[in-house]
C-alpha cells in the first residue's frame, strides 16, 4: 500500500495532571480549514480525560454514565467555532432523510427557543465581539436548563451526532448516582475532573487565527451559526503551523490545571492541619 504524502504522522506528549500521554496525530502537509484539526485535539483530550477515568476507577469511583442516560442533553452546550464547523461539515454528508429530518429538529428547537426570549440571548453569544466570562453566561445557562430542552441531535434518547458530539459533551461525566443528574440544580453531582478542556483549547485557537474573542457558540445554533461564517471557515493554514498553534494553547491550559490543581490540594491541606486554639 503506497504511503500517504499527503500527511505527517507524529506522536505528541502531553503532561496531565493524572500522568503523561502519547497520543499519534495525523499532520496534514498542505493548507488545511481550521475544522480539520479538531479530531487530532479531541484524540489529545480524550486520552487525558481517560487517565481520569482510571484514576477515579482505581480509588473506588465507577463511572455511572451509559447510553440512554441523556440527562446531560438539557444543558446548554457550547461549542468552539473550529467544532461547528466540523459538526457542520459532518451533517452535510449524511444522507438528505436523515440531514433533513435533524435540520427540522434544530428549526423546533430554534422556534421554541424564541418563544421563551432565550434565543436572543443565546444570538448575542455566539455573535459576541467581546471576550464574555463566566458571569455572562451564568444566568443564561440557568435560563436555557429550566426549559429543559432536549438537545437538537438527541433522537430517542440517543445522540445521533455521537462521534462527532463537541467536546464539552465528552468532558461531562460524574461518579454520583445517575438519577442525581435529572435536576442538576438541586442535586449534588460528582463530576470527573476535566485536565483539558478541547473546546476552550479550540476558541482559543480561532481566536489565535482570525483576531478577535475566544469564541463559543451554542449548539443549536452551531450549523447557522457555521453557515454564516462559511467564508471565514473556508479559510486555510499550513497544517503543521496551525498544530503547533493549538498545541501551544494545550501546554499552556494544562500548565493553568496542574498550577490550580496544587493550589487547591495545599489549601486543603492547611484546613487539615488546622486544629482549634484553647
Amino acid at each position: 500500500m503506497a504511503e500517504d504524502r499527503t500527511v505527517e504522522r507524529l506522536d505528541i506528549s502531553v503532561n496531565t495532571p493524572a500522568g503523561p500521554v502519547t497520543v499519534p496525530v495525523d499532520v496534514p502537509l498542505h493548507f488545511v480549514p481550521v475544522a480539520t484539526i479538531v479530531s487530532s485535539m479531541r484524540r489529545i483530550g480524550e486520552a487525558a480525560q481517560a487517565l481520569e477515568e482510571r484514576d477515579m476507577v482505581a480509588h473506588g469511583a465507577a463511572i455511572s454514565c451509559k447510553k440512554g442516560c441523556a440527562a446531560c442533553c438539557r444543558m446548554l452546550i457550547p461549542l468552539s467555532a473550529p467544532e461547528a464547523f466540523a459538526l457542520a461539515d459532518a451533517i452535510k454528508a449524511w444522507p438528505v432523510d436523515q440531514r433533513e429530518a435533524a435540520l427540522a429538529r434544530v428549526a423546533d428547537a430554534r422556534a421554541q427557543l424564541e418563544r421563551t426570549g432565550v434565543l436572543s440571548q443565546l444570538y448575542e453569544i455566539a455573535e459576541s465581539e467581546r471576550q464574555l466570562d463566566d458571569d455572562t453566561f451564568e444566568p443564561i445557562n440557568r435560563a436555557y436548563y429550566a426549559l429543559r430542552l432536549p438537545c437538537p441531535f438527541l433522537v430517542e434518547e440517543v445522540c445521533s451526532i455521537y462521534d462527532d458530539r463537541p467536546a464539552a459533551c465528552r468532558e461531562l461525566l460524574v461518579t454520583s448516582p445517575a438519577e442525581l443528574c435529572q435536576d442538576l440544580e438541586r442535586n449534588p453531582i460528582r463530576p470527573v475532573p476535566v485536565p483539558l478542556r478541547v473546546g476552550t483549547v479550540l476558541a482559543l485557537l480561532w481566536a489565535d487565527l482570525v483576531g478577535g474573542p475566544a469564541r463559543f457558540i451554542p449548539l443549536p445554533l452551531a450549523l447557522e451559526w457555521a453557515e454564516r461564517h462559511r467564508q471565514e471557515g473556508g479559510r486555510s493554514w499550513q497544517g503543521r503551523e496551525m498544530l503547533e498553534r493549538a498545541l501551544d494553547k494545550v501546554w499552556w491550559y494544562l500548565s493553568r490545571e496542574v498550577t490550580a490543581r496544587q493550589r487547591a490540594s495545599q489549601s486543603s491541606s492547611s484546613r487539615g492541619q488546622a486544629r482549634p486554639r484553647t
